[in-house]
């Protein structure tokens, strides 16, 4: 899902009016369900800030890693960057099914976090602007399989039970700053 440019405009002018932290860089957190088009957007976002992202794919420890991978984020990324220190994780291989190398993540300014429970409740703390993104169910599945594979269905179908079990937990919806369709267009806003 990419946006258009007046949209991405116009996200890009919340995002700089958006209040800066005290430590550490202004994080926009990308959330919403597997296959709903946060990647897209991410690497949309992330060009004109100059910010690296952060793929919450590269953190949970396999198909059931999704808390896992939030607990990561705030531990190995987010709390040394707000202390002014240097932040680390170790990407997960899922072909090996373990974590591989290890990457740094740069405070420029700004931090795109990309990904299914980038935006949980814990996160809170750092101040993060919150983007919910989502589709329909089928949707988002033809564009899981269509990336990972038929054989790969159950896994998403199992993913997709977890993270809204996970969103519902955390109101991650309802705490978004904006909320898109799967095809870039704005359903909502708030302060």
């Amino acid at each position: 899902m990419a946006t258009t440019e007046p949209i991405l405009s116009q996200l890009l002018e919340r995002l700089h009016a958006w209040p800066v932290p005290a430590g550490g860089p202004q994080i926009v957190c990308i959330d919403g369900p597997a296959g709903s088009g946060k990647t897209t957007l991410a690497a949309q976002l992330a060009a004109p800030l100059g910010a690296p992202t952060v793929h919450m794919d590269d953190l949970y420890d396999g198909w059931t890693g999704v808390e896992k991978g939030a607990d990561i984020l705030v531990a190995d990324i987010l709390t040394p960057l707000a202390a002014g220190k240097p932040a680390h994780y170790r990407r997960y291989d899922w072909v090996l099914g373990e974590y591989a190398e290890r990457h740094h993540v740069e405070d420029v300014g700004w931090l795109v976090v990309e990904g299914c429970a980038s935006a949980t409740t814990i996160v809170d703390n750092f101040g993060p602007f919150i983007i919910w993104v989502e589709t329909d169910f089928h949707t988002r599945l033809a564009r899981g399989l269509e990336r990972d594979g038929q054989d790969m269905e159950e896994n998403w179908r199992a993913f997709m039970e977890l993270e809204m079990v996970l969103y519902e937990h955390n109101r991650t919806r309802e705490r978004a700053h904006v909320r898109l369709d799967g095809y870039g267009q704005i359903v909502s806003e708030r302060d």
